[in-house]
């Protein structure tokens, strides 16, 4: 039976050989939402109403970062039906003056990260359910 993967939020993010998130930019003032905006412009000084979807960038630095020793409540599903510890990490993507929070990818932990350093985004699975593989985005330290 194969298995077929989709992502575990819809149109957050693509799963291309090179995936990046996908958000929005204001029509009207040109500020960067991740997730998009819809509706109305978050920007306080703006009244925009329409928007472009837009790539955002596939790297970025750590602006912080820490470790999950507990389990997220629902709608959380632990992997492995048990939670084990996982490192997350905020990551400033310049060019959109922004930051990102997302877990880091599997196999690395808070003793693999610094502030600074440059990580890049990849698409993991997070559980499977019925031959359905649900994807997340993580940020993967790029090696020196």
């Amino acid at each position: 039976m194969s298995t077929t993967s989709v992502p575990a939020v819809e149109g957050w993010f693509t799963t291309t050989a090179e995936p990046c998130l996908l958000g929005t930019r204001c029509t009207t003032c040109g500020t960067v939402f991740f997730p998009k905006a819809s509706g109305f412009c978050r920007n306080p000084e703006c009244r925009g109403r329409e928007f472009d979807e837009v790539e955002l960038s596939r790297t970025g630095t750590v602006w912080s970062y820490t470790d999950a020793q507990y389990q997220p409540p629902p709608p959380y599903i632990p992997p492995a039906g048990e939670h084990v510890p996982f490192a997350i990490a905020a990551v400033e993507l310049a060019a959109e003056q922004m930051v990102i929070l997302g877990q880091v990818a599997d196999g690395y932990g808070v003793d693999d990260l610094a502030v600074g350093a440059t990580v890049e985004l990849v698409v993991e699975p997070l559980y499977e359910a019925d031959g359905v593989e649900h994807l997340i985005y993580r940020w993967k330290p790029v090696s020196a």
